[in-house]
């Protein structure tokens, strides 16, 4: 055993249909259950925690409420004096609580961290939720015409891809209809209960599923989601110090990348690129590097599906396809749950919802069931080795890990 590794010995995530306001749940309401269940879980004591990384984006914007990185400890009085940060990277804050908490580990700062994201949405009506978030983008310098900030921005991203390759909008609704066909069986999803029309058939009725912003329409769209998800992370010393710990899997790898806040600047910069965000690719490949892994080797993925688009490009990106030929992979069956690369078998933020600051860490949570064999309906059959890919704004943070099977030296 090296004294590099980082292991996930378990984790929690609340149930993402539930909506916490009029459960009666405030920030440190939802935060005491996430800390609570994930220690739980993970069968490590809080005075057993060396530090707490917090991942939220919009807890001022939302409830008024800052300072989360001193929640835990406010509601669970083992933490008190623990070290802890809250962080926010937009949709990625999530991950970039857990890359802190990865690299306290590998320093040898720390051997053990508890990472928890949350984030509250249902605390105003829908659609001021969805202006609320627009407040990752680059304001005042871009989306000015939008009624609804992110359906807009990737609703150009779509026109982009359109541009540059030739677009289908029937692959972006058959993406949908996967991603709630697998949440259904996701006893944690948002949207497990509801009654989905066929969309690969339906997808492109404005009365089934009506336009939103440019070309994407309501069923492209994730969720206003209430919730958190928690992981206790150790290195190699902690389990040295304590051979009963018996994690469920190893974070072998990382990718981070992070460019400036303008779409259009964005697609300037790539506009001699095979793809349309390098830096994406460049994340992903990193975190390969890291964990000594090729696509090849990799059983599947849970990705930042916050608009069909967002998976579309994700694929070529990971390297299914080249680029531009993502649809060869929705169209051969390659996504889907029993297929070569299953993208997203919890539902993903279409099916599964997306409390912002917790996505990330809910992602490696259900990354790190697939390859202990625990992820139950959404199981990928022999998953060994599965990744993540998680963004911020208009992939202005991106952040990808690759997590495998906990064998141990």
């Amino acid at each position: 055993m090296t004294d590099s590794n980082v292991w996930i010995v378990g984790g929690v995530q609340t149930d993402f249909a539930r909506n916490a306001v009029r459960a009666g749940l405030d920030y440190g309401g939802l935060t005491a259950e996430v800390v609570e269940g994930t220690l739980a879980a993970a069968g490590i004591p809080a005075g057993e925690i060396g530090v707490v990384h917090v991942g939220n984006a919009f807890g001022e914007i939302f409830a008024g409420q800052g300072h989360l990185g001193a929640m835990p400890a406010a509601v669970a009085p083992e933490l008190w004096e623990v070290p802890a940060i809250r962080h926010e990277a937009a949709c990625a804050s999530g991950s970039t609580a857990i890359l802190a908490a990865v690299a306290d580990l590998r320093s040898g700062a720390y051997d053990s961290a508890l990472v928890v994201g949350v984030e509250l949405e249902k605390t105003v009506p829908g659609d001021d939720a969805s202006r609320n978030l627009g407040a990752a983008a680059w304001i005042g310098h871009e989306g000015q015409d939008a009624k609804f900030m992110w359906p807009y921005m990737f609703a150009a991203i779509a026109d982009e891809y359109d541009r540059r390759y030739g677009l289908d909008d029937t692959h972006l609704h058959r993406i949908a209809e996967i991603n709630f066909e697998n949440a259904s069986g996701n006893p944690l999803a948002q949207t497990r209960d509801w009654e989905i029309p066929k969309l690969s058939v339906d997808g492109g009725d404005d009365t089934v599923n009506p336009i939103v912003e440019g070309r994407l329409r309501r069923y492209d769209c994730s969720q206003i989601t209430d919730g958190g998800a928690g992981l206790v992370l150790v290195n190699d010393a902690y389990l040295r110090e304590h051979p009963s710990v018996s994690p469920i899997a190893r974070l072998a790898g990382w990718g981070h990348r992070t460019v400036g806040l303008g779409l259009a600047d964005k697609f300037a910069r790539s506009a001699d690129d095979p793809y349309v965000f390098p830096h994406v690719r460049n994340t992903v490949l990193d975190a390969f590097r890291r964990a000594q892994v090729e696509i090849d080797d990799v059983d599947g993925l849970e990705t930042h599906d916050c608009f069909t688009i967002s998976e579309y490009f994700a694929i070529d990106h990971f390297g299914l396809t080249p680029p531009g030929e993502s649809w060869k992979a929705i169209d051969g069956g390659f996504i889907e749950i029993d297929g070569a690369f299953p993208i997203n078998p919890s539902g993903g933020l279409i099916g599964g919802g997306h409390p912002v600051g917790a996505t990330g860490v809910r992602m490696v949570l259900d990354a790190a069931r697939q390859v202990s064999d625990t992820a139950g309906d959404c199981q990928v059959d022999g998953a060994r080795t599965f990744a993540t890919l998680n963004i911020g704004g208009s992939t202005s943070t991106t952040v990808s890990f690759v997590v495998t099977e906990a064998e141990i030296d």
